[in-house]
């Protein structure tokens, strides 16, 4: 019914148990249950999308940190501070 690795038995766990409960209450719904984390299909604009969203996040972040280890070091210029 499932893997031998645990990721994989919580989801079983949780669709037998909410289709059990639903059958308690005689539903006709069901429920179905992935244990894949994304959706694994061959859709280049969305590659493109997450890649250049990435790219811009870790620009963002490149551009943004020298200036805050710079501030730091002169705001220890300025206070005559020093490590020991």
């Amino acid at each position: 019914m499932c893997s031998p690795e645990p990721i994989h038995c919580f989801p079983v766990l949780v669709n037998i148990l909410s289709n059990t409960f639903l059958r308690l209450f005689n539903s006709t719904a069901r429920f179905r249950v992935w244990s894949e984390l994304f959706y694994l299909g061959e859709n280049s604009d969305l590659k493109n999308y997450i890649f250049f969203g990435l790219l811009t996040y870790l620009l963002v972040l490149a551009a943004g940190l020298p200036p805050l280890f710079a501030m730091s070091n002169v705001e220890d210029y300025k206070v005559k501070s020093t490590s020991c």
